[in-house]
């Protein structure tokens, strides 16, 4: 199958980028998978992409059978490039449409339902508070404000690691062993 890794940190040295996608690139290799990588920092510094980025994005993302998605938590969202990333690529009309119910109502109609779509997100704060007191809002928005329009309810998988900068090197590799494990499920679903 085909695999689109898009991650979205600006830091090479970082827990996203050095541990998580390289444990997914590595996990996909050994098991002699397709894979392609979009490094939004490395190729958008200014997140504005040029028409040309936009469609090579875009057919990416048709070609990809599944997309894991790779970002730091910053201020309860993702990072700008890969805010900027949905706000550019999953347009109306390739990640989906409105199918009109009323005059003045409608509703999203997902394009791509039919990818495997998983989502790592990377946490400085420790999950009790964000769980209980901000409800989980990072994930909430994430999953039913931008993935339930482009790939449907219920049909992504996101996972949360949790007070990053602040855990151990052991408990780092705990959390690529979860990434590790994630990865072989997909490639037996």
């Amino acid at each position: 199958m085909k695999n689109l890794i898009i991650i979205a940190h600006p830091d090479k040295r970082s827990f996203c980028y050095n541990g998580i996608m390289k444990t997914i690139q590595q996990t996909l290799k050994e098991n002699k998978e397709e894979t392609c990588v979009i490094d939004l920092y490395k190729e958008n510094i200014t997140f504005q992409f040029t028409k040309d980025t936009i469609k090579r994005y875009k057919e990416l993302i048709t070609w990809a059978d599944r997309i894991y998605f790779i970002s730091p938590v910053w201020w309860f969202r993702c990072t700008p490039a890969l805010e900027s990333f949905f706000d550019q690529i999953f347009t109306p009309g390739f990640a989906y449409k409105f199918i009109p119910v009323t005059k003045v109502y409608g509703y999203p109609k997902p394009l791509l339902s039919d990818k495997k779509v998983r989502t790592y997100l990377t946490h400085g704060a420790p999950a009790l508070p964000v769980l209980t007191l901000y409800l989980n809002s990072v994930k909430l928005r994430l999953v039913m404000g931008v993935y339930s329009f482009v790939f449907g309810w219920f049909k992504t998988k996101t996972r949360q690691f949790w007070s990053v900068p602040f855990v151990s090197q052991n408990d780092r590799m705990v959390y690529l062993e979860k990434v590790k494990a994630d990865i072989k499920r997909d490639l037996k679903a």
